[in-house]
Order: C-alpha cells, then sequence, then structure tokens
C-alpha cells in the first residue's frame, strides 16, 4: 500500500516537472528573438541565484524579503512585457487559415504592385497591413479613408506635397482604413544610427501590434519590409509578394520571416547592413 502511495506521488511529481518545463519553455520560445527575451532571461538568472544564496547561505530576512517580492514582480512583468502579453492574447484566439480568399491575394498583389510604383519613383512611403491586433488608436491619429485597396490610390497618398503624404497608411482586410496617421517610433538601442524616421516608426509599429509595414526610401527607393520589430531593407517586390503571402496565409511566421532572412543574408539583429542613410 506504502509503495503504491510512493509511485503516486512520483507520478504527480514528474507531471507537475514536465508540464512546468513545457510552460517555461513556450515561454521562451515566444520571447525568443524579441527585446523582452534579453530581460526575461536576465530576470530568471538573477532570481534563480538570489534564491539558492539565500537557501546556502540561510539568510532568513532575504529570503523572507523575496517571497514578499512576488506580488510587485508579477506587476512589473506585466509592464515590461506588455506588448508581447498583448500579441500573445491576440494569438490565442487567432483562427487558422490555410488558404488565401481571392480577395486577399488581389490586397497583396494591390499593395505590391504600389510599394514597386512608389520604389521606382523614389517616393516615401509607409504602408501597414493589420492583422490580429487592431490599429484603431493609430488610425484615429490619421483621416479616415475606408476605400478599396488600389494600387494607384496607395501610390497617390504618398506624393510629395499632399496632406497626406507625410504619415502611414494602414491596411485592414480589403479596405485602406486610414492614411496621414502617425506610428510610433522604436526605441531600439541596437537599430542602426543611419535608420531616419520613416524605418523606425515601421519597427515601432510592429514592436507594438503583430501588423506588417512595408517602407519606401524617399533617398533610395528601396524597400524594406519590418515584422515583430525586426526589418528587412533591400527586398525587391517578388521576395515581398511571397512574404506577405506566406505570413497572411496563417503559415508558421517565424519560418516564413527566417528563410526571408537567409536569402538578404541579414545580420543577427535582423537589419541589414547598409552605408546609406535609410529614411
Amino acid at each position: 500500500m506504502a509503495w503504491h502511495s510512493i509511485q503516486g506521488l512520483v507520478l504527480n511529481d514528474l507531471v507537475q516537472i514536465i508540464a512546468l518545463w513545457t510552460v517555461y519553455y513556450y515561454i521562451f520560445l515566444f520571447f525568443k528573438g524579441t527585446r523582452g527575451a534579453q530581460v526575461l532571461v536576465g530576470l530568471v538568472l538573477a532570481l534563480l541565484i538570489l534564491l539558492l544564496l539565500t537557501r546556502v547561505l540561510s539568510l532568513d530576512v532575504l529570503t523572507w524579503i523575496l517571497q514578499r517580492f512576488y506580488v510587485a514582480l508579477g506587476v512589473a512583468l506585466l509592464v515590461i512585457f506588455q506588448p508581447e502579453i498583448r500579441r500573445a492574447l491576440a494569438e490565442l484566439g487567432k483562427q487558422p487559415v490555410f488558404s488565401l480568399s481571392p480577395e486577399r491575394r488581389t490586397v497583396i498583389d494591390h499593395v505590391v504592385q504600389a510599394a514597386e510604383l512608389l520604389s521606382e519613383h523614389k517616393i516615401g512611403a509607409l504602408i501597414a497591413i493589420e492583422r490580429e491586433i487592431g490599429t484603431r488608436t493609430i488610425q484615429e491619429s490619421g483621416v479616415k479613408l475606408d476605400a478599396k485597396v488600389v494600387p494607384e490610390l496607395l501610390a497617390t497618398v504618398f506624393y510629395p506635397h499632399t496632406p497626406l503624404h507625410d504619415g502611414g497608411v494602414i491596411v485592414s482586410g480589403n479596405l485602406i482604413k486610414a492614411a496621414g496617421c502617425v506610428f510610433p517610433l522604436s526605441q531600439n538601442p541596437d537599430l542602426q544610427k543611419t535608420l531616419g524616421t520613416r524605418h523606425r516608426a515601421a519597427v515601432g509599429l510592429t514592436e507594438e501590434t503583430d501588423a506588417v509595414v512595408i517602407a519606401v526610401s524617399e533617398e533610395t527607393g528601396a524597400l524594406s519590409v519590418c515584422y515583430r520589430g525586426r526589418l528587412s531593407q533591400g527586398i525587391d517586390g517578388e521576395r515581398l509578394r511571397r512574404f506577405l503571402t506566406a505570413l497572411l496565409k496563417g503559415r508558421k511566421e517565424e519560418s516564413a520571416w527566417r528563410r526571408m532572412q537567409e536569402k538578404l543574408d541579414l545580420t543577427p539583429t535582423g537589419i541589414a547592413q547598409s552605408n546609406q542613410r535609410s529614411e
């Protein structure tokens, strides 16, 4: 009877250990490649070292303080990882999609055509394609359009000296929801110093949402695409089309992004090196 009780306890402990390690593994996997990953790793290591020291050295006062620090730590984690947590909650409700509707495919083609047209004429542009996380607050900073996604219209919005040319455009579904929008600027210290406001705005929006943002440089006409805070510069229209198709089709986003990084030979930070200043 005692042997069965011991077996039950051991099995129960094993199940709990496996469950905890599974949760920890997926948490680290989710944060991998984000700015929050470094903070999370450093925080966990610091806490483990402190807990080990308090146990080995029998530091009762420090142990008591650490035990009451957990509540404050939980609040701090919510603040530090707010963008990642918001994205995770949004992805919980995501419905898997295995094929693109003809309408969605048309939107991708029209966006790529507009980007190529703007690139050819060296007209600066910033186009965000909304996914699961809404961008209503960002849309309210611009002018509401609710117009069909048409290449000529997208290109016209960014034509120099027009009222809406200096902001970003947000595409949601098959509509251009708003133009002249103000995107949040990234404060990531790892970004190249040569990156200008336009590209920093592209990175900033993708750090706070799961949108994919296309940027066109006004100086060089170079096409860039940004996703999850990582920027790829110097792509062509066909690569952009393939990436958007894979991403919006519901395939594994990280796999699609890694394939693009390998083809573009990107640096570990996910930002292609360039000697020219990007706007």
